[in-house]
């Protein structure tokens, strides 16, 4: 892989173990049929903005879904903000952002529904991949590439290292 794939953002350590996203989501599936992904203040069932079946709607309802603090044109935490960055490295734009400081409900919501303590919270295509910390080790070894072509979006970052190729 060149090292335009791998270049960009870097972060101190989040904290979290690095176990993979593919491990994660196996890790909040298995929760949730467990029961543990509705478990909790505001995840039960209800059409509040952070019941299962609200949250289960704005999962599905883009290929590209991020729950961050703040918007993507002003996020309003660091981990969001590299969220952000990362996908605008890529060249993805048509994404569904929800900012969980607008809705206290939702906020608790996207964190029972994932069995995932922290935002921001990336989907694609409907599964959880994870935070921040998962998104840019999918972008530094090229994981992240693989899982847009699987939805359909070219990441920019291809184009960016032919150009560079041909210099």
């Amino acid at each position: 892989m060149s090292g335009t794939l791998r270049a960009g953002l870097r972060l101190a350590g989040s904290g979290w173990a690095v176990r993979g996203w593919a491990g994660r989501r196996r890790l909040s599936q298995a929760a949730a049929a467990e029961g543990g992904g509705a478990e909790g203040g505001g995840g039960g069932s209800g059409s509040g903005s952070g019941s299962r079946e609200a949250v289960e709607r704005l999962v599905r309802a883009h290929p590209v879904v991020v729950f961050m603090k703040g918007s993507p044109a002003q996020p309003l935490c660091g981990f969001s903000n590299a969220v952000v960055q990362i996908l605008r490295l890529h060249g993805v734009e048509d994404y569904r952002a929800h900012d969980v400081l607008q809705d206290p409900d939702l906020r608790q919501g996207i964190k029972n529904y994932s069995n995932w303590p922290t935002i921001p919270q990336v989907y694609l295509n409907g599964e959880f991949v994870g935070g921040c910390d998962i998104l840019l080790q999918m972008h530094q070894n090229g994981d992240l590439v693989e899982e847009l072509k699987k939805l359909g979006i070219r990441s920019a970052l291809l184009d960016a290292e032919k150009d560079q190729d041909k210099k």
